[in-house]
């Protein structure tokens, strides 16, 4: 038996996201129907972390247990030629046994890109959420330093999750101007259903006027869901990359 892992990239557009369900288009629907057949067995993918539908990614990392003697270049090319266009493996690798793309997980660094330009470009609109209106960068900057730390985020995702530890530590949370967008970046240990769309959200409403940059302390304390802003849309997000142990 050997464990694989694999590198994913996505454009997540046309998908109800990453997990697998019932009669819909997923990213792990794709990857095990093409694997299978690919490796003439059933194959059962984890994922390091469940998209939301609209959600790209860039380094999505998934990890599947097989007995075939494949070699992982040839893995890697034969998947490729079996996926759609907006799906690549981009490396594959023999791992330990024991590894898990989820479990073995220990930080992720998530992307959204806005534009507040006059106009968007089509080769650039379904990745990138616009903005109408003015927008100002610096005050969205103030905001999202506040993020930094170790936060209970119960206010920055769905009243239905279930999780009862919704603490979740954050590295990097800044925003970058870059001419007609503005990009927010975040790494963290963890995130949240709709945590960084909800962030994002409400950077928007900081940037806009519509709350002081000072706000985010008293809405990450009150661990209520309408304190925050609203979830931005998903075609500006995207999953950059999973770190584990070793990249550490």
């Amino acid at each position: 038996m050997r464990n694989i892992r694999m590198t994913v990239a996505y454009v997540g557009t046309r998908y109800a996201g990453w997990q697998v369900q019932p009669d819909r288009a997923t990213i792990q629907g794709v990857l095990e129907g093409r694997l299978s057949r690919l490796l003439q067995e059933p194959v059962r993918i984890a994922g390091a972390g469940r998209t939301d539908a609209g959600v790209h990614a860039r380094g999505q990392v998934a990890s599947f247990r097989t007995d075939a003697r494949i070699q992982l270049d040839g893995l890697r090319r034969g998947l490729n030629s079996r996926l759609p266009d907006d799906i690549r493996v981009v490396r594959t690798e023999e791992v330990d046994i024991d590894f898990h793309a989820r479990a073995d997980a220990r930080g992720k660094e998530y992307r959204y890109r806005l534009a507040h330009g006059a106009f968007v470009s089509p080769f650039d609109a379904p990745f990138v959420t616009a903005i109408r209106g003015t927008i100002d960068p610096d005050r969205m900057r103030q905001a999202a330093a506040e993020f930094i730390g170790s936060h209970d985020f119960e206010s920055f995702c769905p009243t239905s999750c279930a999780l009862d530890n919704k603490r979740r530590t954050i590295e990097v949370s800044e925003v970058i101007d870059d001419g007609p967008f503005l990009e927010y970046h975040v790494r963290g240990n963890g995130f949240l259903r709709h945590m960084v769309r909800t962030i994002v959200g409400t950077l928007i409403d900081v940037g806009q006027g519509r709350r002081p940059p000072g706000a985010i302390p008293d809405i990450l304390a009150s661990r209520d869901r309408r304190a925050a802003g609203p979830c931005a849309p998903a075609r500006g997000l995207v999953l950059e990359r999973v770190f584990y142990e070793e990249a550490t």
